[in-house]
């Protein structure tokens, strides 16, 4: 019986190989059906309902009526296709696959100047961000990705404010100093919070709430309805609106795909992709709003920092941009993104 499952079980790798292998053509080939109409997979971690996925819905919809039927996004929420690197391979294997990321994985995947976009009060507000998005700076580090074979096709959704949650008042940025934040595992965030004073903690968001609870951590940082959906108001009452990261998002997709398209698909592709962030942008102002309400309810003490109070913590987070970590930055790299900002 043993061997028997060891035979079906090798048949099958096998099968899948050579399925593998034959969806690997050219986006072109991959993406349309015999019927002529461009199907492209968006796989993406966000759940059903979120304003994330309203949005992608909206996109779909508007691809599908100005294409007149002949592309169509086809929706995978809640990482059914796969993690974020699982999807880019595919997108490097030239499968027509959309997928959303922002700097700090781009500067992963080698484009290292992309990584300063995720840096700790790097932007004032989101004219800034956008104002950034337009600039011949951002132009240069989409072109250098695109030579790493990914394409990008939308740079103008947010994602959220990133705020912290914390056991004990912050209320100014002394109070950070010793706390434990639990932080995402790579070095742009993790030092991010350490040159605030803070002592960052990585660890995998599904271990927070015992965390907090257990007392090993002091506090949490997140988009509001990341923080409110991990219920970690239950164990953390205190809430600062720092907004220490502007987390705006972009989709991407394999550059080989994209260019397997004609120029009035990329057209369609990216304007639709565009329009449909300005809606998501509307639904993410709301569901903040909302969530805000819920954590007054739910006896959150929710402190809006002055302008001063912001200028302390902006003034310590300037000794970010010029740590060791950084080196392979380019020279001068704040200051050109600044200067690109005004």
């Amino acid at each position: 019986m043993n061997k028997m499952k060891r035979i079906i079980i090798g048949a099958l790798v096998a099968l899948s190989a050579v399925l593998l292998l034959a969806g690997c053509g050219s986006g072109q080939q991959g993406a349309a059906n015999k019927d002529g109409k461009i199907t492209i997979q968006v796989g993406y971690e966000n759940n059903p309902g979120e304003p994330i996925d309203k949005a992608l819905n909206k996109w779909k919809e508007l691809l599908q009526e100005k294409s007149g039927g002949k592309m169509e996004l086809v929706l995978y929420p809640s990482s059914q296709l796969g993690s974020k690197n699982d999807l880019i391979d595919q997108m490097l294997a030239g499968q027509p696959v959309v997928t959303l990321a922002d700097g700090a994985f781009y500067a992963d995947r080698g484009v290292k100047d992309f990584g300063i976009v995720f840096g700790p009060f790097l932007f004032r507000d989101w004219d800034e961000c956008w104002k950034l998005t337009k600039s011949s700076w951002y132009a240069d580090q989409s072109k250098a990705l695109e030579a790493k074979g990914l394409k990008l096709l939308s740079s103008n959704w947010v994602y959220g404010d990133r705020h912290t949650l914390t056991k004990r008042p912050v209320n100014t940025v002394d109070d950070l100093k010793g706390m434990k934040i639990r932080v995402p595992n790579n070095t742009i965030q993790v030092k991010g919070f350490e040159v605030l004073g803070a002592v960052p903690t990585p660890m995998a968001l599904g271990d927070t709430y015992t965390a907090l609870q257990q007392g090993t951590i002091d506090g949490v940082e997140n988009p509001l309805p990341v923080l409110y959906n991990g219920k970690f108001q239950e164990v953390a009452k205190y809430l600062i609106l720092d907004g220490h990261v502007k987390n705006f998002t972009t989709w991407v997709c394999g550059a080989e795909f994209f260019h397997s398209l004609t120029k009035e698909q990329q057209d369609l592709l990216v304007s639709t992709g565009e329009e449909a962030g300005i809606y998501n942008n509307e639904l993410q102002k709301e569901s903040e709003k909302e969530v805000l309400e819920k954590f007054k309810a739910e006896g959150v003490t929710i402190v809006e920092p002055s302008e001063d109070v912001l200028n302390g913590f902006r003034e310590k987070s300037k000794a970010f941009y010029t740590l060791p970590e950084f080196k392979d930055w380019t020279p001068g790299l704040y200051e050109t993104v600044q200067n690109a900002m005004k």
